[in-house]
């Protein structure tokens, strides 16, 4: 028998991973069909979004995405809409949608194990997107943040955000690098909270010291000079109280109450924008 062939555009504001992974395991349920896939990963702005409904023209077919700005999901939305195709986020069950675009009932049941929440999926980005902003990468994209960290090296900024990351926030963090500019737009952002992290000198010290041994590096370097880090520690205080971004000092806290601490300056923000 012939397998039927359609096309999906899987659609995503992130790397696209969970959009396709939740593909793939809806139609593993459908035996009988070919799926063409069309992945259109990191679509952030409204010309990206209006050059992905022209593709869409082209090759009708299901359109799954994971898109977290409503303007951009509206455009989706409303341009499926008219040309009458679904158009479901991965964060609602996606099942039956398929299953009535095809005309068919799918194999299998996927067991409770397996069901698709909005919860797992809202995690599973918001690591994506924590991994994606790690270490200063891809700093353009900082007002889309919930929060954002900043701090010298080994401050703990990647560990608190993959944790944040897991609590469902999206997170980016941006090191403090002597002689290295920071993105401009860090001194703009609107949306998300900017936390700055400090430590002590003589335990940021201790710590360089214990990550240059496991690296098998030998060599002296001003990365932990204890001069040198004094002035780092510092000159971050300054930048701190200067953008009156709130601080959280590491030094003897575990990753769990930085994260819990975080987590209360976020809601905390969030009251006084909503006037609660």
């Amino acid at each position: 028998m012939e397998k039927k062939q359609f096309h999906v555009h899987l659609v995503s504001d992130s790397t696209g991973e969970t959009v396709s992974s939740t593909a793939r395991s809806v139609f593993a349920l459908f035996e009988d069909t070919e799926p063409q896939e069309h992945l259109w990963s990191l679509v952030r702005t409204k010309g990206q979004m209006e050059r992905v409904v022209e593709e869409i023209r082209d090759n009708p077919g299901i359109v799954l995405y994971t898109v977290v700005e409503e303007k951009l999901q509206q455009i989706l939305k409303d341009s499926c809409r008219e040309m009458g195709i679904p158009c479901v986020s991965v964060l609602t069950h996606v099942i039956q949608e398929v299953a009535s675009y095809l005309g068919i009932k799918e194999k299998a049941k996927a067991g409770k194990q397996h069901q698709l929440t909005e919860e797992y999926f809202s995690r599973v980005e918001a690591i994506n997107f924590a991994l994606e902003h790690d270490d200063g990468m891809n700093t353009e994209n900082l007002e889309q943040a919930d929060i954002v960290l900043v701090g010298p090296s080994r401050t703990s900024k990647t560990p608190t955000c993959v944790y944040l990351s897991y609590r469902g926030y999206y997170v980016a963090n941006v090191p403090l690098v002597k002689d290295c500019p920071l993105p401009d737009n860090l001194f703009t952002l609107k949306k998300p909270l900017v936390v700055g992290l400090i430590i002590s000198p003589e335990r940021l010290v201790l710590i360089r010291k214990s990550r240059l041994v496991s690296l098998n590096e030998t060599r002296e370097t001003d990365y932990v000079d204890m001069a040198v880090i004094k002035d780092e520690v510092a000159d971050a205080r300054k930048m701190y109280a200067k953008y009156e971004w709130p601080v959280i000092d590491v030094t003897r806290r575990s990753i769990e109450e930085t994260v819990a601490n975080i987590i209360n300056l976020y809601n905390e923000r969030k009251g006084k924008k909503e006037g609660v």
